[in-house]
């Protein structure tokens, strides 16, 4: 991720929280069992690892899992969850690895975390550099949804309960693809605000930057169950390999 956004103590504190309100805990299982097939029984490299939610069940699985994240908070937590998954403190838009790797993957639209395309395609670079010569690399990405902005603004519901309520704000450049954004979140009497900001890409212009850094798609899906990607997805799960 950009280096000059990190995930800091506030994200860290509260990001299961977040992915449970969100709905990302509930396929944990299927996400594990799509990526466990590309893994080969060799080893796997997280980009934007956070707090772990997916590498630890995977490394459960028999996987090595070492991962990557820019914010030491984060990194933090992983550590206190598990021993063992190896994960370093970086950039995963320039990163480097004497290790090669069966599989590498970057999920929950983390990838739209680096901010510019610059940024997006040096990513793809790296990855490049790090797959073994049968290594895969695996990318789940929402659909950009941009509609309901009115003069470049836009506020969503996120979750509803008894007890929370959680508003996304956003601020568009379409000029840039980029997204500002907010996550307040209030519950009982208090409230959390949350920054994040995003660099939308198409499923088309992924598969563009990919072949620049000579990886092809092999597959897409609109789903970790492997459902079709198709005109109603709201997300995509892409695989690609490399081209020599």
């Amino acid at each position: 991720m950009d280096v000059d956004f990190i995930y800091d103590k506030n994200w860290a504190a509260n990001y299961s929280d977040f992915a449970r309100a969100h709905g990302r805990m509930v396929d944990i299982v299927e996400t594990v069992d799509f990526l466990e097939g590309y893994s080969s029984g060799g080893s796997a490299l997280e980009l934007g690892i956070g707090d772990g939610r997916v590498a630890i069940p995977l490394s459960e699985r028999g996987v090595r899992v070492e991962g990557i994240d820019n914010s030491d908070s984060m990194l933090e937590v992983l550590a206190k969850r598990t021993d063992l998954v190896k994960a370093w403190r970086g950039n995963i838009a320039d990163f480097k690895s004497e290790q090669r790797y069966s599989l590498v993957y970057c999920v929950y639209n983390t990838f739209k975390a680096l901010f510019t395309r610059e940024a997006q395609l040096a990513c793809l670079r790296s990855v490049a550099q790090v797959l073994d010569v049968q290594g895969i690399l695996v990318i789940e990405l929402d659909v950009p949804a941009l509609q309901g902005f009115v003069n470049g603004q836009k506020t969503t519901t996120l979750f509803v309960d008894n007890e929370n309520t959680i508003l996304n704000t956003h601020v568009h450049d379409p000029l840039n693809q980029n997204l500002v954004s907010s996550l307040l979140w209030f519950s009982g009497t208090s409230v959390r605000r949350l920054p994040h900001r995003a660099r939308y890409v198409y499923h088309q212009e992924l598969d563009t930057m990919a072949e620049c850094v000579g990886l092809e798609l092999a597959e897409r899906w609109g789903d970790w169950a492997r459902s079709a990607f198709a005109e109603g997805s709201n997300r995509h799960i892409s695989v690609y390999r490399r081209t020599n």
